[in-house]
């Protein structure tokens, strides 16, 4: 249960460690990992490496089927194994080499080999099946789809004259259309004229009925299905030599309409049929996949997303109020975001609107927004939650986020979580005319950061990398190593010259709350700041990245056991100049100290942070029904995914 940690900080509070601080004795070059050896069966999955080290280190070892994430890191990060699933036939191995200092570290990685595959993939038997009467009603058009099937007569090869498109039409179960593609494969019909769908009717491949599962029915207006929204999705496997249908409740009409097979999955479909009549429509009635807004993202050419960099154009159509309410735009760009994230199959997006936007009721206005994908948090939930205690701890700016449903070219890609970007802007953080910075640990990977003198990485993410002068990138770097000196000066708790001056001290501690009070390992991994250039101080926050908080991360669990700050548990990812800023101001100034527990109080008690079980529960049944999809399409709650310390096996045991 997510809510365990909830008593974590009423006992921290209360508890200090001793505000002497022992000398720093000459540190030995070190460094072990979680893992030396491992051995995995031939299956796509990512291992987890976390790394103990008595400073930074680097690593090598390059393979092109088990890719790392990092180059290098500090004491207590993470590194990432992407291995691909093995069809060479045999076995592999990969060593990967760390070094800190004149300490080395190898972790082996053996994979087994996958099972043979015969040459020619067997075909169940095809049983005698007499025609079955086509109803008359069904509309007819000219066949589309995917251009090459398989061909199992000839070794899998491209066709185009066996198992085609056509064979979904013929009346008959006996035959289908197999598509050679096995993503973004789909058949349809060219109906000559725009029709209001009223019945979709489909039945799976004779002996392939799981395969049906998460297809989605999609109508649209331009050939190239780049103006495609769904109105149905198949939520259960089929029935062989069974047709199913479904009623349709959209009121646009759509000269093209198709249906998209699943993700990894041949079209294996042995009948489909399409109702209505000719019409124009409207927009008055669409289709939600669930109670949660429909995210709808067509990239042009059907191009997918697999770079951080690069953006594709695409149209975004945003479905909600129950299919009532319809955001539709064109020209919009979308890319990847995220560091560790990036690696999961299910991949964090961000767009980026030609115009200014308010989607789903959002206080900002802005062009930028993100797209959390939560893989590693079967919660759904643990960044809704982080933001639901920033808001009632006080915080002066909070990021907006609201569940969705995310299809992207005609797939379900599952339940993610709109949100805010954060950025320096009317709506947002309050520094427009001022300056945004992260410490980052990976800041070593953008374009504009810096390191301090006391090693703190930290990125400048406003002004933008292309607008920012010289001149500003020394005036904040130069000001951020004033605030961190003055945090370590002898008389740093001199309200007037010492650290005060500086750093807004209520918003650092409101963030420290809402870190300890989540158990957020990564609080400190990930530390927003911002300055207004009419204020000479920084302020803490948005929070961000609670992915792995609420008893989540292996490294912390349980956080009950733990006799001192998350900060200072082996298990957070800070650096040590950033734990030792943190120390000096919550430990170690009489005055902060005072200051963290009135604000605790008053968050509990005027904000009403003793009651979020009351949110966790609205929260689960606002995600009762995504979530289903969403784990149909993931199937990971067995799994122990990235930091997890729980599989428990279904949501309910998850929340």
């Amino acid at each position: 249960m997510i809510m365990k940690h909830f008593l974590h900080l009423i006992v921290l509070l209360s508890f200090f460690a001793a505000s002497a601080c022992n000398p720093v004795e000459p540190q030995i070059d070190s460094i072990s990992l979680s893992s030396k050896e491992t051995v995995i069966d031939y299956q796509q999955q990512t291992m987890s490496i976390t790394v103990t080290s008595s400073g930074g280190w680097t690593l090598t070892g390059s393979y092109d089927w088990a890719v790392h994430s990092v180059k290098a890191g500090n004491n207590g990060d993470t590194v990432l194994i992407s291995v691909a699933e093995n069809t060479s036939g045999s076995e592999r191995k990969a060593v990967f080499t760390f070094r800190c200092g004149d300490a080395v570290a190898t972790y082996s990685l053996t994979q087994q080999k996958g099972p043979d595959k015969p040459v020619q993939p067997e075909e169940p038997e095809k049983p005698e099946d007499p025609d079955r009467p086509l109803d008359p009603e069904r509309l007819s058009g000219t066949v589309i789809g995917s251009k090459y099937s398989v061909d199992y007569d000839n070794g899998n090869a491209k066709s185009t004259t066996a198992n085609t498109k056509d064979n979904v039409f013929d009346g008959r179960y006996d035959t289908f259309f197999a598509s050679y593609d096995r993503s973004r494969t789909w058949v349809g019909l060219d109906l000559g004229q725009k029709h209001i769908i009223t019945k979709v009717g489909w039945s799976p491949r004779v002996g392939q009925q799981q395969r049906v599962e998460l297809a989605l029915f999609e109508g649209a207006n331009e050939p190239d299905f780049s103006d495609a929204i769904p109105i149905w999705i198949v939520r259960e496997p089929g029935v062989n030599r069974t047709m199913h249908y479904a009623d349709i409740t959209c009121s646009r009409g759509f000269r093209y309409v198709r249906y998209v097979s699943p993700n990894d999955v041949r079209c294996n479909l042995a009948e489909l049929e399409f109702y209505g009549q000719p019409g124009e429509g409207d927009d008055s009635q669409l289709y939600q996949l669930t109670n949660l807004p429909t995210v709808v993202v067509n990239i042009a050419d059907g191009e997918e997303v697999i770079e951080k960099e690069k953006n594709l154009i695409s149209n975004v159509y945003i479905i909600s109020e129950g299919g009532t309410n319809l955001l539709a735009t064109g020209g919009t760009e979308i890319r990847g975001r995220g560091n560790a994230s990036w690696d999961f199959p299910k991949k964090p997006y961000r767009l980026k609107f030609d115009e200014k936007q308010s989607p789903l009721g959002a206080p900002a206005s802005a062009k930028k927004w993100t797209l959390l994908s939560n893989y590693g948090d079967k919660t759904l939930m643990r960044n809704m939650l982080a933001f639901e205690v920033s808001r009632r701890v006080g915080l002066g700016y909070t990021p907006f986020c609201h569940p969705v449903d995310l299809i992207i070219n005609g797939e379900y890609r599952g339940c993610y979580q709109l949100c805010d970007q954060v950025e320096a802007a009317k709506g947002r953080v309050d520094a427009k005319d001022g300056y945004l910075v992260e410490i980052d640990a990976y800041a070593y990977s953008e374009d504009v950061w810096f390191s301090s003198n006391r090693g703190t990485p930290v990125t400048i993410k406003h002004p933008d990398e292309d607008e920012i002068t010289q001149e500003q990138r020394k005036f904040i770097n130069d000001y951020f190593n004033q605030m961190e000196a003055a945090v370590f000066a002898s008389d740093y708790t001199d309200p007037a010259e010492g650290y005060r001056k500086y750093l807004d001290l209520d918003s650092f501690l409101k963030n420290f709350i809402v870190g300890e009070f989540g158990g957020n390992t990564d609080t400190y991994w990930s530390v927003y700041m911002y300055k207004d250039a009419a204020d000479g101080k920084f302020y803490t926050g948005p929070v961000w990245d609670y992915d792995l908080a609420f008893e989540n991360d292996y490294r912390t669990y349980p956080i009950n056991n733990l006799w001192d700050y998350i900060y200072a548990s082996n298990g957070s990812v800070a650096s040590e100049a950033v734990r030792q800023m943190v120390t000096r101001i919550v430990k170690e100034d009489p005055q902060a100290k005072e200051r963290l527990i009135e604000l605790w109080e008053a968050a509990c008690n005027e904000g009403g942070l003793k009651n979020l079980n009351a949110v966790v529960d609205q929260n689960a049944e606002l995600l009762k029904e995504a979530q289903e999809l969403n784990f149909k399409r993931w199937k990971i709650l067995n799994q122990h995914v990235h930091m997890n310390f729980q599989a428990l096996g279904s949501y309910d045991k998850e929340v």
